[in-house]
């Protein structure tokens, strides 16, 4: 394990007010998105849509990584050139989503956890002749009557673990994904009281199994309400509710903190990531910034309209939601960005 070079990475990764763009949509979910704005669901189409993001002019200057799924690493682009090589050749780190997605957790009605862990080694060591330098996975804890259950939440947890360790075995930097869902009624106390359990767990785990610390990412949920709820709380009480509890839950020498959206609308995962750093500024110990995907992609996306003729437009779209977010993470962001 080399421990400096998986650290230096980890530090570039949240390094000069920047932040990570997700693509790492799995094949259902990619076609499901372009159903609703009836696009084909082919894998040219998807490759098509991906080209667009990853040529996007200047995207650079406020994403650092992108999070590729295993299609996507494989890809080319329409002349040739390898989607790993356009992505390095614009200054940006490559990545990869390996866990398996989401499956009935047994025995235990209503709940999940990921897959993806039996050669798992094998894999990362294919990514990484790839050109992959960080990983990530995913791990969804869903709130309802009477779950999640403490044998979830501990799966969750060690399934993180062992992935972290395997990611820095073979030289990756992990990202660790722990989600406690927005969908439901759930208050933001009961969010914050079953993330701060989560977020326990998965510290535990990661010290059991003797991941270094230093070179994670954790990507995280806000505390926030559930989407169904009748109380929804300010940007401002979603922030301090969120930097409060991350600075009791994670550790100093965690580089960086990169928020999943997860649902939000884009408006308000930036407005909410904005109050973060402007009401902490200087306080924290670790960096604060993004990883969203449809935050990020959505309004490219239909824009996009699978038509060739939108690319630019679209690309315009794309790189205005990435410099929304690189003020959020400064502390610059307000609504009048949207306007322009």
């Amino acid at each position: 394990m080399d421990i400096l070079k998986i650290t230096d990475t980890a530090k570039a990764m949240v390094a000069d007010n920047k932040g990570l763009l997700a693509m790492d949509e799995s094949t259902a979910s990619c076609n499901k998105r372009f159903a609703a704005l009836g696009i084909p669901q082919t894998e040219k189409a998807r490759r098509d849509y991906r080209e667009l993001l990853i040529t996007t002019p200047r995207l650079s200057q406020f994403i650092s990584g992108v999070i590729l799924c295993d299609e996507t690493i494989r890809q080319t682009k329409k002349d040739g050139t390898p989607f790993i090589k356009v992505i390095t050749d614009a200054g940006i780190i490559p990545g990869i989503k390996v866990d398996a997605g989401e499956v009935d957790f047994k025995s235990h009605p209503g709940e999940k956890i990921a897959e993806g862990l039996d050669g798992l080694a094998e894999r990362l060591e294919e990514y990484v002749k790839l050109g992959a330098r960080f990983a990530k996975w995913r791990g969804e804890i869903i709130i309802g009557k009477g779950i999640p259950s403490k044998d979830c939440i501990e799966a969750n947890a060690k399934a993180l673990a062992n992935y972290a360790i395997l990611c820095q075995e073979a030289g990756l930097v992990p990202i660790v994904e722990p989600e406690v869902m927005m969908e439901g009624d759930h208050t933001i106390d009961r969010c914050l009281e079953l993330t701060t359990e989560v977020l326990h767990a998965v510290f535990n785990q990661l010290n059991l199994h003797h991941v270094a610390l230093e070179g994670i990412i954790l990507k995280p949920n806000m505390i926030l309400p559930g989407l169904d709820c009748t109380i929804q709380e300010s940007i401002e009480e979603v922030a301090d509710a969120t930097v409060n509890f991350l600075l009791q839950s994670v550790p100093a020498n965690v580089p960086g903190i990169a928020f999943l959206s997860g649902g939000q609308s884009y408006q308000l995962a930036s407005a909410r990531l904005n109050a973060m750093n402007t009401r902490f500024k200087g306080k924290l110990p670790w960096a604060l910034t993004f990883s969203f995907s449809r935050a990020i992609q959505q309004p490219a996306l239909e824009t996009w309209q699978g038509n060739r003729y939108n690319v630019e437009e679209a690309q315009a779209e794309l790189f205005h939601r990435a410099k929304c977010n690189y003020a959020a993470r400064r502390g610059e962001y307000d609504a009048t960005m949207e306007r322009s």
